[in-house]
């Protein structure tokens, strides 16, 4: 009996002293050091403030009923926010997520008397030197961040290389071209070009992205799969006359086979110089992979 109540206390022993080094171990390496430092901001009730932020805005959480918040109209990438109610004493907070994957996080006083009305993040980023720490992923991104996303569609735009020169349409004095198809981490990106040769401005309506089937391809389409890009680098409304314009767009992976083709069409708005390129699947399984180490385009 005294033997097994020998093990007993030495059982607990053992027991006590991991736990112990447990709660050691987690002391050294505390929550608070993968923290997001808080913006400081002040709101009112007859005022209200605007946060401008680098890029569109995806998600925004309030901390209480003190605040109401709501994007601009037609500005996707600046917050309108005010208090809810006059001369609450509590801190309160929010955050807000950017479509380019960063984290935002806000403690809001209420003042009578804001010194400030507007705050442009993105020079507040550089001021605090905040870039890359706190990317959030979006499922439809997959295992790229956001801002490796957008670095590779500006690095595919500004080198604008043309490494496909038979992918084009060109009619009423219109070219549409595909200058370059691009892979990374299962995602396309496709280079596009439109060149406008005429001295009336080419307006952009909409740009589909779609798999028929290759027998119906110049006919009216019955069967057809809208691929809708995921990202596109930057908007296109309209070429002005003797203009060129570039863009980038990113699309998630896809194949087609011998009895189908992709079909990239550009619409002028109000206008019937619209621009068709086919692209068979002998193209797609040949794009360009791009290197994370060196961005190699």
């Amino acid at each position: 009996m005294k033997k097994y109540l020998r093990i007993m206390c030495l059982t607990i022993i053992i027991y006590s002293s991991t736990l112990n080094c447990i709660a050691q171990d987690s002391n050294q390496y505390p929550l608070t050091l993968g923290s997001i430092e808080s913006y400081l901001l002040d709101v009112t009730y007859d005022k209200t403030s605007h946060l401008i932020f680098p890029s569109a805005i995806r998600y925004v959480d309030l901390g209480s009923d003190y605040l109401i918040a709501g994007k601009a109209d037609e500005a996707e990438n600046v917050l309108r926010l005010k208090a809810a109610v006059r001369d609450f004493d509590d801190e309160t907070n929010f955050s807000v997520i950017t479509n380019d994957g960063r984290f935002y996080s806000f403690n809001a006083y209420y003042s009578s008397y804001p010194e400030i009305l507007s705050y442009d993040l993105l020079t507040m980023q550089k001021q605090l030197e905040k870039d890359n720490v706190n990317d959030v992923l979006f499922e439809e991104l997959g295992e790229t961040t956001p801002s490796l996303t957008d670095l590779l569609l500006e690095t595919i735009h500004s080198k604008n290389k043309r490494i496909i020169k038979h992918m084009g349409a060109k009619s009423y004095g219109i070219s549409f071209t595909v200058k370059g198809i691009y892979i990374h981490n299962g995602k396309y990106y496709f280079h596009t070009e439109v060149k406008n040769n005429t001295n009336v401005p080419f307006e952009i309506d909409y740009i589909n992205f779609k798999i028929v089937d290759k027998k119906v391809a110049k006919r009216t389409v019955v069967q057809q799969q809208l691929i809708v890009p995921l990202r596109t680098y930057k908007p296109l409304i309209e070429i002005p006359g003797n203009a060129t314009e570039q863009n980038v767009f990113l699309l998630d992976r896809f194949t087609t086979n011998t009895d189908k083709i992709l079909l990239i069409e550009i619409f002028e708005k109000n206008g019937g110089r619209n621009q068709t390129i086919q692209i068979e699947n002998t193209d797609l399984i040949k794009a360009r992979l791009i290197s994370d180490m060196h961005l190699k385009i």
